[in-house]
């Protein structure tokens, strides 16, 4: 049994209510933030509350897109639509692009399509079906099938038609040739060809596998990376002598080669391999980060880019598919935080002066290269740090970024195509996901004409507006904050801090990219038409807010300082007029499940309940999930502070009531972290609710889980603190 100690202490709060400084954000009166919460009476009954306009069935229909892949020729796109958990292939082409399903699935089975590609001749699209195996190769299997479910690769004709099944696995390399795919399975690359005949050639076997297939732009020689543990290699497989050659190999961990345009020179990422640095602690400089270029044929390699020591050696990529890109002038496209920021530079691919292409305080994402590479396209969150827009800069450095979109609106994943169209995604406060389409001359409209679900709330939502506080250690902290509608003067209600998981992720001030959390704003959304007020705090090491921000000292397993901010976000709300002080609570999932937990265990007397989403518990045992090499009996210091900050040293002083949420095959975070969390708490008389998904996974496929999880978190909150 662990005993801590009690470092929860009334002086504490106190301290914390005395720090938190707040700044108003857009359409909320100074005047209002800064009354004080003791000059207002007691709540009204709960039969004076406002009922919802919307259910919970209504928020959750919008149907989502992601992955959006363009046709070679740039006259057709592709995405993934989920309706509700039913996940189908859907395409538009020029000119009129008008979207259209292409494949024909109808049940909320759980199945995931991923890694979407055309092929060559633009005339099919290849797509995996089935989640990614865990570390024993099982397959998630969310409807518990008795017969087993498969992950497969499938081939479907553009123009319509009947998918075909291409192997069993994971995601294919289409081969430059337009007739082969490239897969790798065991130690061992192979090539088959598309259309199914014949059977696959076995390239090249290397020891640990090879992963990240990059044909050359002429199919004749195939780069790869071999992960070793400690080190990783690129390799080049030669079709002429069928010989694999190692690029400059050295005692660093090398990844995500690209060719140049001609094929003739391959550059690469070069990274130090840090003994005992584990994940969730901060870094902030290390060994510097390179970019190597190598002859092929050779093997040779020199570095043509060494980041500075200090601030920027980190590196830390941008989200997208890879951090690094061949453009025109032979310029090399990486992220590079040399500023603070994840900034988008450019380097000659012979050496030479990096230039920083988006200088500011603003991070890039999702950068693509326009077909003739003189163009990189991306969204950030320069001049809006709340929202995402598109951008596109010259690589060439012979002008500042260009915007593509503003507004109040959110787009990201924008995505080049012929004459000079875009697509991309976009939402905003009150509407859900969507593809959309810019057209020169036209405007921007979405793919799909019946893109919105009829049960999806048109009314009720409200816009969550920008604030900020000060956390109990002075650190500012942004955050979303949603008033409940039909607020009356002098009225007090219940407040629910959420928070989000990650802990690399940001909300924004509408429904976000990812679907875990467009499904959490979702729920913010419903909370708010219950009645609750509710503040999504974007903590520190969260993205979005610099690289000082992200890797903000002793968060996480180093030290837990983020429950700083879970503090300053409770004596915030203590301070609204709107809020009755002893009835504010918490939720969040994964790293938001951590840090409600954290809130619980540490500050029950400022937290009334709280519901735990599959939450991290004891941070050695999360990282022995995420490095199975971790060994705290190696490290005892780093273990003795690691449980320090975890939420299991302190259930001597949980006092506040816990609903907790898991599936059993979560593969980010052991079930076993709830199991051992509810027994402690039980032991102790701590009330502690339940909702397991047998063989559902840490991001639930199944839609219908997440609206019972969902309904059972509102219940929960309604229950213990009011309405």
């Amino acid at each position: 049994m662990m005993r801590m100690g009690k470092l929860w202490r009334p002086g504490l709060l106190a301290l914390a209510l005395l720090a938190v400084f707040f700044r108003p954000g857009a359409g909320v009166p100074f005047s209002e933030l800064s009354r004080g919460p003791g000059s207002l009476g007691p709540p009204p009954p709960p039969s004076a509350r406002p009922g919802a306009g919307f259910t919970l069935e209504q928020v959750l229909s919008a149907s989502l897109p992601s992955g959006l892949a363009a046709a070679p020729d740039g006259r057709a796109v592709a995405w993934v639509q989920n309706a509700r958990g039913v996940r189908n292939v859907y395409v538009a082409e020029a000119p009129d692009w008008r979207g259209r399903r292409l494949t024909a699935y109808t049940q909320d089975d759980g199945q995931e399509i991923s890694a979407l590609r055309f092929t060559l001749d633009g005339r099919h699209l290849v797509f995996v079906r089935g989640g990614a195996p865990n570390r024993q190769g099982q397959i998630p299997n969310p409807e518990s099938v008795a017969a087993g479910v498969a992950r497969a690769v499938w081939i479907v004709p553009v123009a319509g038609g009947e998918a075909r099944k291409l192997r069993d696995g994971g995601p294919v390399t289409l081969h430059p040739d337009g007739v082969h795919y490239l897969y790798g399975e065991g130690n061992a690359v192979f090539r088959k060809r598309l259309d199914g005949e014949g059977p696959a050639d076995k390239l090249f076997e290397v020891r640990g596998g090879a992963g990240s297939l990059v044909p050359s732009p002429d199919g004749r020689r195939v780069a790869f990376v071999a992960g070793r543990g400690t080190h990783s290699f690129v390799g080049v497989w030669g079709e002429g002598d069928r010989t694999v050659r190692w690029m400059s190999p050295g005692l660093w961990l090398d990844a995500s080669p690209v060719w140049s345009p001609d094929g003739r020179r391959l550059a690469f990422l070069r990274r130090p391999q840090v003994p005992g640095q584990w994940p969730f602690v901060p870094v902030r400089q290390t060994v510097p980060f390179a970019l190597v270029v190598a002859d092929p044929e050779s093997g040779q390699g020199r570095e043509v880019f060494r980041a500075e020591e200090g601030q920027g050696s980190a590196f830390w990529p941008w989200e997208g598919e890879s951090p690094l890109l061949w453009a025109a002038g032979d310029l090399l496209l990486f992220p590079y935080e040399k500023t603070g920021w994840l900034n988008l530079w450019a380097v000659p691919a012979e050496g030479g002066a990096p230039r920083n292409l988006t200088p500011g305080p603003f991070e890039v994402g999702n950068v693509l290269l326009s077909a003739d590479r003189r163009h990189a396209f991306f969204d950030s969150n320069q001049d809006d740090p709340h929202r995402k827009h598109l951008w596109r800069v010259a690589v060439d450095g012979s002008g500042s970024p260009e915007p593509l979109t503003s507004g109040r609106g959110i787009e990201w994943s924008p995505l080049p195509l012929a004459e000079r169209a875009l697509a991309f995604l976009a939402s905003e406060a009150t509407l859900p996901a969507r593809a959309e389409i810019l057209l020169p001359g036209a405007g921007r409209r979405p793919l799909l004409e019946d893109w919105l679900a009829a049960e999806f709330p048109r009314t009720g939502l409200v816009e969550p507006v920008p604030v900020s506080f000060r956390a109990a250690d002075g650190l500012e902290i942004p955050c979303q904050l949603f008033l409940p509608p039909g607020l009356g003067p002098g009225e007090r209600r219940p407040a629910v801090v959420y928070f989000h998981g990650g802990s690399r992720r940001q909300m924004l001030l509408g429904f976000h990219p990812s679907i875990y959390y467009h499904h959490a704003y979702s729920l913010n959304q419903y909370l708010a038409a219950q009645g609750f007020v509710v503040l999504s705090v974007n903590y520190r090491s969260g993205i979005g807010y610099g690289m000082e921000f992200r890797e903000a000292l002793n968060y996480g397993a180093a030290g837990a300082s983020e429950f700083q901010d879970v503090l300053g976000a409770g004596a915030y709300l203590r301070s609204r007029p709107e809020v009755d002080p002893a009835r504010i609570g918490l939720w969040g999932g994964s790293y938001g499940g951590y840090l409600t937990a954290m809130g619980l265990a540490k500050a029950s007397d400022l937290f009334a309940a709280g519901v735990d989403l599959h939450g991290v518990h004891d941070w050695n045992v999360v990282i022995a999930g995420f490095r199975p090499d971790y060994d705290r009996g190696q490290w005892p210091e780093f273990a003795r502070r690691a449980l320090e900050a975890s939420p299991l040293a302190y259930v001597d002083t949980w006092r506040s009531p816990v609903l907790l949420i898991h599936g059993d095959d979560d593969r980010n975070v052991p079930f076993s972290e709830s199991v051992d969390l509810a027994y402690h708490l039980r032991l102790r008389g701590v009330p502690v609710e339940e909702l397991v998904f047998p063989d559902e996974v840490h991001s639930f496929l199944l839609h219908r889980n997440w609206l019972r999880a969902y309904q059972a978190a509102a219940d929960f909150l309604g229950r213990w603190l009011g309405r």
